[in-house]
């Protein structure tokens, strides 16, 4: 904000630090195919925090900077070339300039924009729409968010052309922002992922105590194929069903390590029902 004359518009903002962190040797934030190209959930969620806390001010188009500190000085000179050069290359375009930019040269970001249309030519566009994950083969995923950022566990959905999402979370509630319940159902539908919360395969937390060793997962997994898997198989024939119907389904949980998290025994239990003849992956 403040090496582009403290004001910005949403647009190229979004489009300018996507830029500066393809330059990056390790991003800060991570972006999804949205509606008017690459966007970040996070990166927005903090400017709105800025704005909160009266660093910025914002209408509908732009965002202005109001706190005078000078943070250039603060940068490493690494970093400081990184966004000199973005501005140098960049920083004269228009919030159309700079779709049509990235839209080319990172036609995935492209796939959801409601404008690519507009702004491309026809064998342009082409390069879009082979983009556009398109896969037939019905599959059942799983999946954790541990360690990934929103658009990184988002960015997986739409490679794999997940078309639901079901949380196996008995309390989808999670500190990491994102990953709760109405911020899944939000993020997930803006990329047209139907999501759906099937408490009723889930863990419950005082089961979840002193988990420290792979033992410990191996004993509480243990517990839940006894007790909890037979008491949800009406919840298994649901997710059996949603997959029949929509050919492409993912269960999330937490845990990274599939080994770690029930979703990998809820998951063979629907694999071992007589009416599967699927494939099970974990993304």
């Amino acid at each position: 904000m403040q090496l582009f004359e403290g004001k910005l518009d949403k647009i190229r903002l979004q489009k300018l630090l996507f830029l500066f962190t393809q330059r990056q040797t390790k991003s800060v934030y991570d972006f999804i195919p949205y509606r008017f190209g690459c966007f970040s959930y996070s990166a927005n969620a903090d400017m709105t925090a800025m704005v909160t806390r009266g660093f910025l001010t914002e209408d509908e188009k732009s965002f202005t900077k109001l706190d005078p500190t000078d943070y250039l000085k603060q940068l490493n000179c690494a970093d400081l070339n990184l966004l000199q050069d973005v501005k140098s290359l960049f920083g004269k375009m228009s919030p159309s300039a700079l779709m049509k930019h990235t839209y080319l040269n990172y036609p995935f970001y492209a796939i959801k924009s409601e404008v690519a249309k507009k702004i491309l030519t026809k064998e342009e566009l082409e390069k879009v729409n082979e983009s556009k994950p398109s896969l037939s083969k019905t599959v059942l995923f799983t999946i954790g968010y541990e360690s990934i950022s929103l658009e990184e566990y988002l960015n997986r959905l739409i490679k794999n052309d997940v078309k639901v999402l079901v949380d196996v979370r008995n309390n989808p509630l999670s500190m990491k922002f994102g990953f709760s319940k109405n911020q899944l159902i939000k993020y997930c539908g803006s990329i047209g992922i139907q999501y759906i919360h099937i408490p009723e395969v889930g863990i419950l937390s005082k089961q979840r105590q002193e988990l420290n060793t792979q033992s410990d997962y191996d004993m509480l997994f243990s517990i839940y194929r006894k007790n909890n898997l037979p008491k949800s198989i009406d919840s298994q024939i649901q997710i059996l069903n949603l997959l029949k119907v929509h050919k492409r389904v993912a269960l999330t949980c937490f845990e990274a390590n599939i080994y770690q998290c029930h979703r990998k025994h809820l998951a063979e239990a629907i694999e071992n029902h007589p009416d599967f003849e699927f494939e099970v992956k974990h993304i």
